[in-house]
């Protein structure tokens, strides 16, 4: 995200970031600090598909597409859904 983020857009993007490092992690690297950035880099889209209201489907579908596309991981819908579903929770907590 570019910019000033308010309170809830940092609260939100920080949420994110941490659900697709410890929840999502489709390459197995929760287990590395080194590594923590790894997918920092599909957290502005996820957190532009929430704004949006993306439900948890939609988010789990954009999630299981990066891993098939981006990373060459075809069985990453489990984690998907898991993640997305953490992330419309998220979500909630934040905009409450």
């Amino acid at each position: 995200m570019t910019g000033q983020l308010g309170p809830e857009e940092e609260a939100l993007h920080r949420a994110v970031g941490e659900v697709l490092h410890y929840i999502w992690d489709p390459i197995g690297v929760a287990g590395s600090p080194h590594a923590r950035d790894e997918y920092d880099g599909y957290v502005d889209d996820v957190c532009s598909l929430l704004w949006e209201g993306a439900e948890a489907g939609v988010l789990a579908e954009h999630l299981e597409r990066v891993a098939v596309e981006n990373m060459g991981l075809p069985d990453a819908g489990e984690r998907a859904e898991l993640a997305a579903k953490t992330l419309v929770v998220w979500r909630a907590v934040v905009t409450r």
